[in-house]
């Protein structure tokens, strides 16, 4: 007797179910767009930047004498000396400087130190009568007494008096050029329109300055 086809793989509803797996698509991202903005940014911040442009100091020297063997001197009458030395600190003298041997008879020399929060006091002080000037024509152009221009001629002209404060600024080797710059702004801001800049220190103003900066 012939067996009958059994239900197993054909019977009992068909064909066995088969899962089918899901296709996994290609994860591509397009840098098109990106690429784009990216240059579109850069030609925007190059185009809009302003470039750096170099700024220059003025400094103002002393015009060397025409004669060097000429013996000639001449007294410094309100003027003011600032050394500018190591730890931002200042050290300063009125009028000429003088030393016991000089023969001019008069007292040697001696430096008074200070610093660059109290060296804007020292200048305002000695140059009381300018910084009282300026204020007055500041007040008088906020208020409307005086236009622009005639401020600008009037503050040139009364910083340019001779009977104002004069200075002359001067650095050792322990000085730093930044305190070149704050000393220069300091000019201004005190009223001081005729100041000159050395590099350089007579024999004995550097003995004196050595002997003081021991005490730093």
């Amino acid at each position: 007797m012939a067996d009958a086809p059994g239900g197993g793989e054909e019977g009992g509803g068909g064909k066995r179910h088969q899962k089918k797996r899901a296709k996994k698509g290609s994860t591509r991202i397009d840098m098109t767009p990106m690429v784009d903005l990216a240059f579109l940014l850069l030609t925007f911040f190059i185009l809009t930047t302003t470039m750096y442009k170099p700024s220059t100091l003025q400094m103002t020297f002393p015009v060397p004498d025409e004669d060097p063997t000429d013996d000639k001197k001449t007294e410094l009458s309100n003027a003011i000396t600032l050394i500018l030395t190591a730890k931002d600190q200042i050290f300063y003298y009125l009028g000429e400087f003088h030393t016991p041997t000089d023969g001019s008879g008069k007292p040697p020399t001696t430096l008074t130190r200070t610093d660059f929060s109290k060296v804007r006091q020292v200048l305002l002080e000695r140059n009381k009568a300018a910084v009282e000037k300026l204020n007055q024509l500041a007040r008088d152009f906020n208020t409307g007494k005086i236009d622009e221009a005639a401020y600008d001629s009037l503050r040139k002209a009364t910083k340019g008096d001779p009977t104002n404060l004069k200075a002359i600024i001067k650095t050792d080797k322990d000085a730093k050029y930044r305190n070149m710059i704050d000393i220069v702004d300091e000019m201004d801001i005190s009223g001081i329109g005729s100041y000159g800049v050395l590099d350089s220190l007579k024999a004995a103003e550097q003995l004196l300055l050595d002997a003081e900066k021991a005490t730093l």
